[in-house]
C-alpha cells in the first residue's frame, strides 16, 4: 500500500501535469479564438454587430500575444503552490505592464467577475463529469473531503486566470462579450481535455481505477494537450476513497451544472452554431464571407423545385408505419433516408459553387438527424422530411440560417418537434390533431417557395396561435385544466384589482381597522369570485357590492340613537349576505365565524367611537363608486400576481387541478427569466408530491404570471411565476429535452464533419 508521502507526491505531480498541459495547449486555444473571431467577422450581421466584431479582431491581432503571455505567467505561478490565493479577478497577482493598475471594486472589475463566472459555468457544463472524477481521485490521494476553494484544478480558477490576463492585456469586457460564444466553446473543450488527460494519468498510476475513464472525442487542434508526467516513478494501490469523496457531488458542481442546464438554451445553441461555422470556415473560407443574401444558381433552384415535387409525390403515395394508406406500401425510416440521399446527390450535381454543395450537405445531415429521432412519431417524420427542400432553399439564399438561432425556419422546426416528441400511442387522438396542423404548415411552406423566411415566420405565428386554441379547446387532457386555470387567474386578478380600488376609496374614510381588513383581505375575493361565477354586472355581484357599502356605513361612528337603531335593524340580513358571500368563495365555516366575530367587535366599537361620522354626501359618493367599481379597475396587464399580493391559491385545489404552493427555494433573477421563456407545448419532467412524471405546458396567463402544466391523464398543475422559477432552480422541473431539435441535429452534423470534413467539398 502506498504511503501518505507517496500519495501526496502523486497529487502534486497530478497538479503539475494538469498545469503543464494547460501551458502546452494554451497557445493553440488563443490561436483558435483568433480564428473563430475572424469567422464571426465573415458572417452576415447588422452593421453595429459587424463593427464590434471588426474591432474585436483588430484588438486580438494587436494584443493576443500579451494575453497569452499574462495567462502563461499566472499559470506558472499557480503551478508552484497548486493554489491561487484570490477571490476576484482583479486580486490575482498581476505581471508588470499595461493594464496592471486597477481599482479594487470598480465597475469593470465587477463586470469581469460576471464574465469569469459565466466562463466557469460554460466549462462545467461540458466538463462536469471529468472534473467530478478528478476531484474524487485527488481528495482520495490527499485524504481530505474537498479541494481548496482556490485549488488550481477548479474551473473557476482557470476562468479567473483567463479573464484577468485578458484585462491585463488591454482587452475590454465589451470585446469579450462580442466573442463570448467563441471563448466559451474553446475553453470549455480545453478544460474538458485537461481534466480527461489528468484522469488518464492518475488511472495509469492506479488511483481509483474503478472509476472508468470517460470517452472523449479529441479535436485535432488541441492534440498538443498531452500529459507530460507519464514517466513518474510513483505508484498507488488504488485504495478506495471515502464514500463521501466519491458519491457526494459538491454544491459547486451541482449549482454549476444546474446553471449549465439553463445555459443549454440560447448560449448553448449559439456555441454549437459557432463551432459549425468555424469548422466550415476552415474547409471553405468563402462559406460566410458575404454580408448579404446569396442568389441561388438557376440550376440548383430548378433542382430544388424538382426534388420538392418528387418528394411530395412519393410521400403522398405511401403511408408510414401505423397508418396504412389504401393500397399503398409502407415507407420506413431507412427508405425515407435513402430517398433523400438520392435527391442530395442530384442536387450536388446541379450546384454551381462549393458553397452551394456544402450547404446541401449540411442541411442533409441536419434532416438525417431529425428523421432518425425516435421520439418523433413516424407519421410526423414524413412531414418533417418534406420540409428539407424548403429549408435548403432558405439556407442557400440566406447565410444567417447557419449563423443565428432565431431564424424562423429553425424556430418552426424546434416548436413543432418540442410539441410532438412527448406523445405516445396512448395519446393518439391528441397527436392526430397536431399532425394535421403540422401537415397544413408544411403544405403552406411548400406553396410559397419564393418568399424566403417570410413564409416560415407566418406559419410559425399561426402555429403558436393554433397551440393556444388547441390546448384551450381541443385537447381533452388539457381543456378542463386550462378552463380552471383561467378562472383562477380571472378571480385572482379581480381580487387584486378590487383590493387596490377599495384601498383608494377608503383612504380618507373613517372606518374601523377590522372592517378595512375584512374588505381588503376577504370581501375583495368574494367580489371577485361572484363576478367570475355570475358576471361583473350580474345582480349577485351588485348585491355583494351593496353589502360592502352597508358594512362601511354600519362601521362608521354613530352619534344618534336613530342611527344606532338602524344599524341594529339592518345587521342580521347584512351578516347573512356576508356569510353567503364567504361560503360562495370557499371560506370554511370556522373561518366565517372568526370573521363575523371580528366584525361584531368592530361594529360594537363604532357605537362608542368619538370620531366624526361619514358625511351623507361622502357616503353617497362611496356607494356610487362601488356600483361602478369595474369601470375604475386598473388594466389587468398592470396587475402582478405573485405570492406577496395574491390570496392563498390552495383554495382553488380540486381533483382536476393541483396548485403548487410549496417547494424549491428563492429563485434568482436568471431563473425568473427562464420561467418567463418557457413555451406552450413543451414537455417537462416534474417531481412533485411523490410523483416524477412527464407534463406538457398547456397555458400561460397574463404576463406569464400563472403557468399550467397537464399530465397525459388530464390532471392540471398550476404554478405562480416565482414558484415555477423555484422548481426550475431546484431541478424539480426539468425540460424533457436538454436541447432543441435543430441544436441536437447540428451537433450530430458536427460529429460527422469532425470525422470527415472533406464531405463538404464532395
Amino acid at each position: 500500500m502506498a504511503t501518505d508521502a507517496n500519495s501526496m507526491a502523486l497529487a502534486a505531480k497530478a497538479r503539475r501535469s494538469y498545469v503543464e498541459g494547460l501551458l502546452n495547449g494554451l497557445p493553440i486555444v488563443v490561436q483558435a479564438v483568433d480564428q473563430g473571431a475572424r469567422v464571426l467577422l465573415s458572417q452576415v450581421a447588422e452593421p453595429a454587430i459587424a463593427a464590434r466584431r471588426r474591432e474585436a479582431v483588430e484588438g486580438l491581432r494587436k494584443t493576443s500575444a500579451f494575453w497569452l503571455s499574462h495567462a502563461t505567467s499566472l499559470l506558472r505561478g499557480a503551478s508552484v503552490s497548486g493554489v491561487v490565493s484570490a477571490s476576484r479577478p482583479g486580486d490575482l497577482p498581476m505581471p508588470s505592464g499595461r493594464g496592471a493598475n486597477f481599482s479594487l471594486v470598480d465597475n469593470d472589475t465587477i463586470e469581469s467577475e460576471i464574465l469569469s463566472s459565466r466562463l466557469a459555468l460554460a466549462m462545467m457544463d461540458r466538463a462536469s463529469w471529468e472534473f467530478t472524477d478528478l476531484r474524487a481521485r485527488m481528495t482520495s490521494l490527499e485524504r481530505r473531503e474537498e479541494l481548496d476553494t482556490n485549488d488550481v484544478l477548479r474551473p473557476h480558477v482557470l476562468a479567473r486566470i483567463v479573464t484577468t490576463a485578458w484585462r491585463s492585456a488591454g482587452l475590454s469586457n465589451d470585446t469579450w462579450g462580442t466573442l463570448q460564444t467563441v471563448l466559451h466553446d474553446e475553453f470549455a473543450h480545453f478544460a474538458e481535455e485537461a481534466y480527461h488527460e489528468t484522469n488518464r494519468w492518475l488511472i495509469q498510476q492506479r488511483v481509483l481505477p474503478e472509476i472508468d475513464l470517460r470517452p472523449l472525442i479529441r479535436r485535432a487542434r488541441n492534440s498538443a494537450f498531452i500529459s507530460t508526467s507519464s514517466s513518474t516513478g510513483f505508484a498507488h494501490s488504488g485504495s478506495p476513497a471515502p464514500e463521501a469523496a466519491r458519491s457526494n457531488v459538491h454544491d459547486e458542481t451541482r449549482l454549476m451544472t444546474r446553471a449549465g442546464g439553463l445555459a443549454r438554451g440560447a448560449d448553448h445553441a449559439e456555441q454549437v452554431l459557432g463551432r459549425l461555422n468555424r469548422l466550415i470556415g476552415r474547409q471553405l473560407p468563402e462559406f460566410a464571407n458575404t454580408q448579404q443574401a446569396r442568389p441561388t444558381s438557376p440550376g440548383l433552384r430548378a433542382a430544388i423545385s424538382d426534388a420538392q415535387e418528387g418528394i411530395a409525390r412519393r410521400l403522398s403515395a405511401v403511408s408510414v408505419p401505423g397508418r396504412l394508406a389504401a393500397g399503398g406500401p409502407v415507407i420506413s425510416t431507412p427508405m425515407l433516408l435513402e430517398e433523400l440521399h438520392q435527391r442530395k446527390q442530384a442536387l450536388k450535381q446541379a450546384a454551381a459553387t462549393p458553397v452551394e454543395r456544402a450547404t446541401i450537405e449540411i442541411v442533409a445531415l441536419l434532416f438525417q438527424s431529425i428523421l432518425t429521432e425516435e421520439r418523433i412519431p413516424a407519421t410526423v417524420r414524413v412531414w418533417f422530411a418534406r420540409l428539407q427542400m424548403p429549408v435548403l432553399r432558405v439556407a442557400v439564399g440566406e447565410p444567417d440560417f447557419f449563423a443565428t438561432i432565431d431564424h424562423p425556419a429553425r424556430r418552426l422546426i424546434d416548436r413543432m418537434g418540442a410539441c410532438v416528441m412527448g406523445f405516445d400511442a396512448a395519446m393518439r387522438n391528441a397527436g392526430d390533431v397536431l399532425e394535421k396542423e403540422i401537415k397544413r404548415v408544411v403544405q403552406v411552406v411548400e406553396a410559397y417557395p419564393d418568399t424566403g423566411r417570410r413564409v416560415f415566420q407566418t406559419v410559425l405565428t399561426e402555429f403558436e396561435k393554433f397551440l393556444e386554441h388547441y390546448f384551450k379547446n381541443e385537447n381533452e387532457a388539457s381543456r378542463k385544466g386550462v378552463s380552471l386555470a383561467q378562472q383562477v387567474e380571472q378571480r385572482e386578478t379581480l381580487a387584486i384589482q378590487y383590493t387596490i380600488e377599495l384601498r383608494k376609496m377608503l383612504n380618507e374614510v373613517p372606518v374601523q381597522d377590522g372592517v378595512r381588513d375584512f374588505l381588503f383581505h376577504v370581501w375583495a375575493d368574494v367580489l371577485a369570485m361572484t363576478a367570475v361565477k355570475f358576471g361583473l354586472q350580474s345582480e349577485d355581484t351588485k348585491v355583494m357590492k351593496r353589502a360592502a357599502a352597508d358594512l362601511i356605513w354600519s362601521a362608521s361612528a354613530k352619534v344618534s340613537r336613530e342611527e344606532r337603531a338602524e344599524v341594529i335593524r339592518r345587521l342580521p340580513p347584512l351578516l347573512k349576505i356576508l356569510r353567503d358571500g364567504m361560503q360562495n368563495a370557499g371560506v370554511s365555516t370556522p373561518k366565517q365565524d372568526e370573521q363575523i366575530q371580528r366584525l361584531n367587535n368592530s361594529l360594537a366599537a363604532a357605537f362608542t367611537a368619538k370620531t366624526a361620522a361619514i358625511p351623507r354626501e361622502r357616503l353617497e359618493d362611496l356607494m356610487a363608486r362601488l356600483e361602478t367599481l369595474e369601470e375604475l379597475l386598473p388594466d389587468a396587464e398592470d396587475v402582478e400576481i405573485d405570492e406577496s399580493l395574491v390570496l392563498d391559491l390552495s383554495g382553488h385545489e380540486s381533483s382536476e387541478l393541483e396548485v403548487v404552493g410549496e417547494g424549491g427555494s428563492m429563485p434568482t433573477p436568471a431563473m425568473l427569466a427562464w420561467a418567463r421563456e418557457l413555451q406552450v407545448g413543451g414537455w417537462y419532467m416534474l417531481d412533485y408530491r411523490g410523483r416524477n412524471e412527464a407534463v406538457q405546458l398547456a397555458w400561460q396567463g397574463l404576463r406569464k404570471q400563472l403557468t399550467l402544466f397537464v399530465s397525459p391523464q388530464g390532471r392540471g398543475i398550476l404554478f405562480q411565476q416565482h414558484r415555477l422559477a423555484a422548481f426550475l432552480q431546484a431541478g424539480l422541473l426539468v425540460p424533457a429535452q436538454d436541447e432543441s431539435l435543430t441544436v441536437r441535429a447540428t451537433r450530430s452534423a458536427l460529429a460527422k464533419l469532425d470525422v470527415d470534413p472533406t464531405r463538404l467539398l464532395s
